[in-house]
């Protein structure tokens, strides 16, 4: 059996191997995972940190 380089295939052909390789996500939604802004004011945050270091005192 030869091998063929990826490049000299039929563009099926180069479709079909990468979906073969390509996963699936599941059930995450890559969408939604945007990391939050460190910049933006966030009071949730801000209580979180006061908890923290509370807890770190205590």
């Amino acid at each position: 059996m030869k091998v063929v380089p990826l490049k000299k295939q039929s563009k099926s052909a180069q479709r079909a191997y990468h979906a073969s390789r390509r996963g699936s996500w599941g059930a995450l939604s890559p969408v939604t995972r945007v990391s939050p802004d460190r910049k933006k004011y966030d009071r949730k945050r801000l209580k979180r940190e006061a908890l923290r270091e509370e807890r770190g005192r205590i």
